[in-house]
């Protein structure tokens, strides 16, 4: 079992900045894939941006410029580091962890951006 606790949401104007936390409950040595999705109200849940235990990572091509998707394994730590948001960044930011060919989730952290 893997929990997986997001943290560093909250309100921010148009243009600022936030960064968010993915806590692992198990080393992240032994984590492959990490990866953070959104959920927007009445929207599909998107993929946002992946992270291998090596540090290899991708994104969604019309997030790459503002986003930056990082892990800290000495601390168990995944990382979205989010410049420059707009109104439509406005989201549940969740966190998964691929993990002995299992998937986990995290439970959510509430990303609002608004003037």
């Amino acid at each position: 079992q893997v929990q997986l606790v997001e943290s560093g949401g909250g309100l921010v104007q148009p243009g600022g900045s936030l960064t968010l936390s993915c806590a692992a409950s198990i080393s992240a040595f032994d984590i492959n894939t990490m990866a953070w999705y959104r959920q927007a109200p009445g929207k599909q849940r998107e993929w946002v941006a992946g992270i291998t235990s090596g540090g290899a990572t991708t994104y969604k091509d019309s997030l790459r410029a503002r986003f930056t998707i990082y892990r800290d394994n000495a601390k168990n730590t995944m990382y979205l580091q989010m410049n420059s948001l707009k109104p439509e960044d406005t989201a549940v930011y969740s966190c998964n962890a691929l993990y002995r060919f299992k998937v986990y989730w995290g439970q959510g952290t509430q990303v609002t951006v608004s003037s």
